[in-house]
């Protein structure tokens, strides 16, 4: 079991910058990669942007050049790094994280992101 925790959404306006942080606890060994997805009212969960151990990192077209994950290992946790934000980047964002060998995802709570215009 994997549980996480995450912070640091709000309330921005329109080119401002807000920084996510995830914390993960339990079977935290067995973790493959973690991300980020969001959802806006009324629209499906898409997926912002993810990083897959040892290194590699990926990231929507809607957010390339403006959001920036990092993993750090020692205190168990990613981050969502947001820059000049907009206002469709509005949404509740929510953490995730994949285990190794059998693929199963782990959610967080989420945590809301509003960008005002």
């Amino acid at each position: 079991q994997v549980q996480l925790v995450e912070s640091g959404g709000g309330l921005v306006q329109a080119g401002g910058s807000l920084r996510l942080s995830c914390a993960a606890s339990g079977s935290i060994f067995g973790i493959d990669a973690m991300g980020w997805y969001r959802q806006a009212p009324g629209k499906q969960r898409d997926f912002v942007a993810h990083f897959i151990k040892p290194g590699r990192t990926d990231y929507a077209e809607s957010v390339k050049g403006r959001f920036t994950i990092s993993w750090d290992n020692t205190k168990n946790s990613v981050y969502l790094q947001m820059d000049s934000l907009k206002p469709e980047d509005t949404a509740l964002y929510y953490c995730t994280a994949v285990m190794r060998g059998s693929g199963f995802q782990y959610w967080g709570q989420g945590t809301q992101v509003t960008v005002s215009s």
